[in-house]
């Protein structure tokens, strides 16, 4: 899973692999260690919301998404949702594979759509 945060925007990118795994037990997270400190960002599923929101609390993100959403993800081609949560624009989607050559491992990210365009 990865994050991007720019301005007043919060983005989350889950790979196959996260997916299945967020499908499965409801919650996943990340841990980036800053020295003796580290923040967590993490996704979970939640039935008391009506759509994307987010809290931070300490040094932890965590994005949560309704069970109804996480499921028509999980099953469908559906690329991601997007909300606003309190003027903090929400968006989670399905990383795709980069069509530029890039240094990182893409062997788990999604077919990107564009590939066999043009």
């Amino acid at each position: 899973m990865k994050i991007r945060i720019k301005g007043n925007s919060l983005r989350y990118r889950l790979t196959k692999t996260d997916v299945s795994n967020f499908t499965l037990n409801g919650y996943i997270e990340e841990r980036t260690c800053f020295g003796d400190q580290t923040l967590i960002y993490s996704l979970q599923r939640a039935d008391t919301v009506q759509g994307l929101s987010a809290k931070f609390e300490g040094c932890k993100i965590t994005l949560f998404i309704p069970w109804t959403m996480a499921d028509e993800w999980h099953a469908t081609d559906k690329v991601g949702f997007e909300g606003i949560d309190n003027n903090l624009f929400l968006l989670i989607e399905k990383d795709f594979q980069c069509l530029d050559n890039v240094a990182e491992d893409q062997s788990d990210n999604y077919p990107n759509p564009l590939l066999n365009c043009g």
